[in-house]
This record gives C-alpha cells, structure tokens and sequence, in this order.
C-alpha cells in the first residue's frame, strides 16, 4: 500500500491573472504530484463555492489564502498516512471534513486539487499513465466506458462574459467530425483559426482574443459571428456539413433580465417562446451541431420545450443548467430538458463526486462533455480525464493561449501513446 506521506498548498495565478490553489501530495515512496484548481467567469448558481479571501488590501480582494490554509492546515493532515490509491475513501473523508452541501467550509476550489493530486500520486506509483488510472477507477461504479480521444470544441469566437461586451453568445464554436482522427481534427480547428483571424482582418474588425483564446471581434449581432465562422471555412479545403460543423454555448443567463432576454440581433427583448424561434432559424441556415445554455438555469419550462422540438437535431447541452450538480441531473433527466452534460470538475469539488455525475449522466444515455473554465492554468489533468472517463466531446477553448493548447498538445500526446506508428 502506497501512503500519502504529506500534503501541501500555495496560491498562484490563472490564466485571467486571479489567484488560485495549487495543491501538491507526495506520498512515502518519494513521489510528488501537483494540481492546479481553474475558475469559472461565467458560473451557475448550483456550482460548489469557490473560497476568495475578500481581502481588499490583495488581489482586489480575489486571494485564496483561506483555501491554501484549509489544506495546510485541515486537509492535509487529516489524509495524511491514507492508502493513496484509495480515491473513494480519499474523496469521502475531504467531504466529510467540508460537512456542508457546496464545499462552503473549505472551498472546491481547495477540495478538487487535493483530490487530483492524490488521484496523480496514485497513477504514479502504480506506473501508470493517468488516463488509465482514470478508466481503471471508474469501473466500482459500473462504468465500462472504453478509453478515447474526444472531439474537440473549438471556442474560436468569444462573446459574453469571455469575450470584451462585443457579442451576446459567449461561445462560438468550430467542431470536426466526430469520425475524425483526433490530430486530424486539431489539425482542422488551427487552421480554421488562422483563417478567421485573416477575415477579420479584411473587415477591419478587432482580432484580439478573449479569456478563452478565441477572437473576440467587434461584429455587430451574434449572427455575424456565425457568418464569419462559415466565411472562413469556405476559404478553407473543408466543408461545413461534411468535415466540420458549427455550435453555440448561449450563456442565456448572462443576457436575462426582468423575464426577457436582450440580444443585439433583434430590437426589442425576447421572451423565451421568441428566443426559442430564433434559435429555430439559426438552425435552419447553419444546421447546427450544439446548443449550450439556451435559455436561463432555471426556465424548466423553455428547456424542456426546446428539448422537445429540436432532438435529433441539435444536442442540448446543460451547463449552468446541470452545474456538474446530481441532484440537478437527475431532475433534467426525469424532466426531458436536454440529452448533453457539461463536465466541469471544480462545480462539484472531488474527482469522485464527478464522475459519480457522469455515471448518473450516462445512464440516461446522455453525451458527455469534459470542460475547462475561462480562468485556467497549465495542468492539463483535465485531458487525461476526458480520455479516461470516455468522454464524447471537450471543450479547451481555441487552439490558442498556452493554458489551452496544454491540453490540446496533451491530447495529441495520449493518441500517439495509444496508436504508435
């Protein structure tokens, strides 16, 4: 039996320049792992807390010194000498020492690093690499998901709160056929990428990049953006419809207010049956693929309707919706309002409680959707994860900024691995 020898914390920046928790454990066979927690910018109601210090004299306020002192202090000890490869009994005790329903005493934000870093000192010491680690521990709760590479999402346009005020849609995505070789799909994502930062050029709209390392022009509707997304294609060898295909992470939340939402394309605001008609057209002219948060977390109702009238053509992906909660799954299930989940650790707060939620999820026969946050770091365990649990799609942003392509360049790594030429 491998023991956890000690455990330790620090605080360093993400990718937005925020303070976050980087945990490291190191158990008595010498080896040391290290995990970094992401931050999300645009967050559900449901998600586990993120502990912040509140400290105005730091970080405006955005330190996470209570965070890193709770696994100094709390967490760390009380694992120490545990069996390292034990993740459940691991995870059961940081809950345990949490005692609350949103990881409000300690933070997800220090329970999920502590989580990861045992889960790498356990891959470790078996000599495993941690992708199949990950396949081999999911299987105590029945899953028998087959090791794969994801396709991948390509954020290539940020709007909402990723992008700078310019767009509604927070998320405009590029998406290679699924029956696509992984690094022939990234391969297809970059230079899409390159060409829509050409074509924004020639229109002389700005072509600096949001949080998630997609452009983040200055068009004027959201349905521009889509526009420029098929623009660039053409100018590309690939077809749309054929070698690639378009989808949209709505953000709904952010743009509701006082019962309607207010989006640039139309000149008055929308209640939810006219934002749903409106989604029913951009589908009838790109044929999308995806449609993430389309209206707010809590319009049951318009979920479930949208789910309705469009299945079979577009997957109906919960975020804000589901926040990674199973209580919420569960309910989306039995309610019929979407049939996609997206997977984001930290909304939860330890590697079992995740994949505790992919379980449920896949037990409706549900896709599944492994995804970063706005505000990342260079650990790309999340990678391994996605390739690990089996996951249909990730979602790591643009083929650009270096806390995104970690984990594109990771995967590329695992596919090498796991078909050597």
């Amino acid at each position: 039996m491998t023991k956890i020898n000690k455990i330790w914390a620090r605080e360093i920046i993400d990718s937005r320049s925020y303070p976050t928790v980087e945990a490291y454990c190191q158990t008595d066979n010498g080896y040391i792992s290290v995990a970094s927690t992401p931050s999300g910018t645009s967050t559900g109601t449901s998600e586990a807390l993120e502990l912040r210090d509140n400290d105005p004299s730091r970080f405006n306020g955005r330190g996470v010194l209570k965070a890193v002192n709770n696994i100094n202090n709390i967490i760390g000890p009380a694992l120490s000498g545990s069996d390292v490869n034990n993740q459940i009994e691991i995870d059961k005790k940081i809950i345990s020492l949490d005692g609350t329903k949103n990881k409000s005493r300690l933070g997800a934000n220090a329970t999920l690093p502590v989580s990861i870093s045992c889960l790498k000192s356990a891959a470790m010491s078996q000599n495993i690499p941690l992708y199949k680690y990950v396949n081999q521990i999911i299987r105590p709760y029945g899953m028998n998901n087959k090791i794969k590479i994801p396709t991948p999402l390509f954020n290539m346009i940020n709007g909402g709160l990723h992008g700078a005020g310019n767009l509604d849609f927070q998320e405009f995505w590029v998406i290679p056929a699924t029956s696509k070789k992984y690094s022939e799909g990234l391969r297809i994502g970059v230079e899409v990428y390159y060409m829509i930062g050409e074509n924004l050029k020639r229109r002389g709209a700005i072509h600096s990049v949001g949080h998630e390392g997609g452009y983040a022009p200055n068009l004027f509707t959201n349905a521009d953006a889509l526009e420029i997304l098929v623009e660039s294609i053409k100018d590309t060898s690939y077809q749309l419809g054929m070698d690639l295909f378009l989808g949209l992470d709505v953000a709904a939340s952010t743009f509701y207010k006082n019962g309607s939402y207010s989006i640039r394309d139309k000149s008055s605001p929308l209640k939810d049956t006219d934002l749903m008609e409106y989604y029913k057209y951009l589908n009838s002219l790109y044929h999308l693929a995806l449609i993430e948060d389309g209206f707010q977390e809590e319009a049951w109702d318009s979920w479930k309707k949208l789910y309705s009238e469009m299945q079979g053509q577009v997957l109906i992906v919960g975020d804000d919706l589901l926040a990674t909660n199973p209580e919420r799954v569960q309910k989306a299930i039995k309610e019929k309002a979407c049939d996609t989940i997206l997977i984001k650790p930290n909304q939860i707060g330890t590697v079992s409680e995740t994949i505790n939620v992919i379980k449920i999820a896949r037990s409706a026969n549900w896709k599944i959707i492994v995804s970063h946050r706005s505000g990342e770091t260079n650990d790309w365990f999340i990678a391994d994860f996605a390739v690990g649990i089996g996951s249909d799609y990730v979602k790591f942003g643009a083929p650009a900024r270096g806390e995104r392509v970690s984990k594109y360049n990771r995967l590329l790594s695992i596919e090498s691995e796991m078909s050597p030429t």
